[in-house]
């Protein structure tokens, strides 16, 4: 399958929207605030997930597809080289994937006349990248028929767009399968926002059994992509009934923000959240944080906590880059595992927009 050189400008043209770690609503899009939010009750049964991560191993279709990642690569390389800023919107559809049901590739699912959809909730409408996972997966379907789920291609792909980045390599289990349900509701209220602080960041983690390190570590995701002003303007723009700007954020860098977003409404600017290197993977988010440049209210949250803290600091001398490479494929390797389904669960969908 190519992909269409004039399909590969448009979205270069889009530039696609911010991969946001953590934080997929803006402060106006939060529809319940958290003392409403029960992140425990909707975390999934932590027994059967172990059971469930224990079935996912390195070469699962060694014999039934064993050409799989060759594939994925292969396209991924054709799609970013056409359309480069598309890496970070991939990552983020992974992130937004396992966040609400566990890594099942529900959030690629299209709504239908008696349900609304996760990609369909509001912390999603920003999502970009669908038609590309749809176009892998039919790729993969013409060599491996019904036998390759969308929850593992969406993975790959998630692990492929941080190499291409010059980002780490790692291996990937795979084995996941499928789910059948998608729930607009379900989505808005367990993605992380970008205006939480790191007790309420550090609860809706620790709900998919992830760590406050692997907090700071994913939080460097944010090296990749752009954000629209609505998801960071409330910082710059009547932040308190003390202050215009919020205080944490760099006056100079706040200055330069309101000059590409003139109001809370305007959904047309980008702002890149790695100013300077939002298409590479490296190290440099952690410089912008440690100076008081990150963009969302998540990342200069991360200053308020000793440990993600000195993790930034630590990382943001530019001394450590094998480390924060090696936390990361660690970090995302742990959170591609939350909450499978593997074995007879779920189904492996020939499409990933419908169920069978």
């Amino acid at each position: 399958m190519r992909l269409e050189e004039e399909e590969g400008r448009e979205e270069l043209m889009k530039e696609e929207s911010s991969l946001i770690l953590p934080g997929g609503r803006s402060k106006s899009g939060m529809r319940a605030c958290s003392g409403e939010m029960k992140w425990e009750e909707r975390a999934r049964d932590r027994g059967s997930s172990s059971l469930a991560r224990a079935q996912l191993h390195i070469g699962y279709y060694s014999k039934t597809c064993p050409n799989v990642e060759s594939i994925v690569r292969q396209e991924m390389e054709k799609i970013l080289s056409a359309a480069p800023s598309l890496a970070a919107p991939l990552l983020r559809l992974h992130f937004h994937d396992c966040f609400v049901r566990g890594c099942d590739a529900s959030v690629l699912l299209n709504s239908t006349k008696n349900n609304l959809a996760e990609r369909d909730a509001d912390p999603n409408k920003s999502l970009r990248g669908f038609g590309t996972v749809d176009r892998v997966k039919a790729r993969i379907e013409a060599a491996c028929p019904n036998t390759v789920s969308c929850a593992d291609v969406l993975t790959i792909m998630a692990r492929d767009a941080v190499v291409l980045a010059k980002g780490p390599f790692w291996p990937v289990a795979l084995g996941r399968r499928d789910g059948k349900v998608s729930s607009a509701a379900e989505a808005a209220n367990e993605l992380p926002p970008s205006f939480g602080d790191i007790p309420l960041l550090t609860k809706i983690f620790a709900s998919k059994g992830l760590s406050l390190k692997d907090l700071v570590v994913l939080s460097g995701a944010h090296t990749l992509g752009t954000a629209h002003c609505p998801s960071y303007a409330d910082r710059l723009y009547n932040f308190s009934s003390s202050y215009a700007a919020d205080p944490s954020l760099d006056s100079e860098y706040a200055e330069k923000l309101r000059m590409k977003c003139k109001s809370v409404d305007d959904k047309a600017m980008l702002s890149e959240m790695d100013p300077g290197s939002y298409k590479t993977f490296d190290t440099s988010y952690y410089r912008h944080v440690s100076k008081r440049r990150g963009l969302f209210q998540s990342d200069a949250a991360l200053l308020t906590d000793a440990t993600t803290r000195d993790y930034v600091q630590r990382i943001a001398t530019g001394k450590f880059d094998s480390e924060f490479f090696k936390d990361f494929s660690e970090s995302l390797t742990k959170m591609g595992n939350v909450g499978v389904l593997t074995g007879a669960q779920g189904e492996i969908r020939k499409k990933c927009y419908i169920i069978n």
